[in-house]
């Protein structure tokens, strides 16, 4: 096990099959402004939970990654965020599944992860209004939707920067 983070906040996002990572980075690297892009393509599940807590986050998503099968997820359209552009995914396990964590750890919870998930992938962001409608446009005229998979729970540090990957927790049931 790897040591805890003290302070630190973790982050926890959704690892994404393969072809679906391939694709979302891509496009990442295409548009999103370089000085700004540290992370691959991620889905957000918590922003915020506590560090002091790491330990026993951690036992619980190794407890759920063993019985979780992997996510079935619905790729479902382009979003404009205003200053960049995502894609939404929507499925029914995924939110099962993130309400589940919440209601075990809603008492550390900061407001924003209290609130329910809006599932997306930012392929753009950081930039200028008229360059986000544009690529928004763009995508949109050609977007088809597509299923990905959810495969994993990865565990982040987030460090005033670039995050500090801890852990993953493959789906394995």
């Amino acid at each position: 096990m790897l040591p805890t983070t003290g302070a630190a906040p973790l982050i926890l996002t959704l690892g994404l099959d393969e072809a679906s990572t391939h694709f979302f980075n891509e496009l990442r690297q295409r548009h999103f402004p370089p000085e700004r892009n540290f992370l691959a393509a991620h889905l957000t599940l918590f922003h915020h939970l506590p560090g002091s807590q790491q330990a026993p986050i951690e036992q619980v998503l190794a407890a759920s990654g063993k019985v979780q099968p992997p996510l079935a997820l619905h790729v479902a359209g382009v979003q404009f965020l205003g200053q960049g552009v995502a894609y939404g995914l929507k499925s029914e396990a995924l939110e099962t599944l993130h309400q589940d964590l919440q209601r075990q750890w809603w008492p550390q919870l900061t407001p924003q992860d209290q609130q329910r998930r809006r599932p997306h992938v930012t392929v753009q962001n950081k930039v200028r209004p008229e360059v986000a409608r544009a690529l928004h446009e763009e995508l949109t005229a050609s977007f088809v939707p597509f299923e990905a998979m959810g495969t994993a729970f990865h565990l982040w540090a987030y460090r005033n920067g670039p995050w500090e990957w801890l852990r993953t927790f493959p789906f394995v049931g």
